[in-house]
């Protein structure tokens, strides 16, 4: 694959990932924070979503040889004590690496200071990672799931990914998803628009 169709493919990747972010509501701050106090279960649910199509699409393409996997080493002081600033981090600032571009483009001013935080964090760590590397180096190296089990890839994918449909059908019925974001989240309510005479003949004060 040449340097340009990589570009392009990430391009049109990066365009329906944002655009399922914005349609989800998932880039908004109040989602973000209210998964974080347990309030709101949508951001759990799209991602889990996501991950569960990916499963799929991987188990796929690796199961019919068009790719390899490169799974990342297992750090587990790297892993542990960067998903706990992270989350500290997503907490504090109602956003995180994957929505903050939406909430720009959503017209979210704050979510520069955001994005300008996580690019400095990111080059304070390039720097500090050589001090760093005796701390978080420590792990079991690549490990994966299908070679713990002793199988390929693909069939654990896809048993990974009923599994998680079959989560997210709980997470559904326990909290269905026009509760969490409201009763007019796809526009105009009918109770609006019957409130709609009364709230322009409400005397001003």
């Amino acid at each position: 694959m040449s340097v340009i169709s990589a570009i392009l493919i990430g391009l049109a990747m990066g365009l329906v990932f944002g655009f399922a972010l914005e349609k989800s509501r998932v880039f908004e701050p109040g989602i973000i924070l209210g998964q974080m106090q347990l309030r709101n279960f949508t951001m759990l649910k799209v991602f889990l979503s996501a991950v569960a199509t990916g499963l799929v699409v991987l188990a796929a393409l690796n199961g019919f040889g068009f790719v390899s996997l490169s799974p990342k080493a297992t750090l587990y002081a790297a892993d542990v004590v960067g998903g706990l600033l992270l989350g500290v981090g997503i907490s504090l600032a109602g956003g995180c690496p994957g929505t903050v571009l939406v909430q720009i483009g959503a017209g979210y001013r704050d979510a520069w200071a955001t994005l300008l935080g996580g690019i400095a964090g990111a080059m304070t760590f390039g720097y500090l990672e050589p001090t760093l590397h005796p701390w978080i180096s420590g792990g079991p190296g690549k490990l994966t799931l299908n070679q713990l089990v002793g199988l390929p890839f693909w069939p654990v994918a896809l048993a990974a990914a009923a599994l998680l449909v079959v989560v997210l059908v709980l997470l559904e019925r326990w909290r269905p998803w026009r509760g969490e974001l409201g009763a007019d989240v796809d526009g105009d309510t009918s109770e609006q628009i019957a409130s709609a005479p009364a709230m322009r003949q409400r005397p001003q004060h």
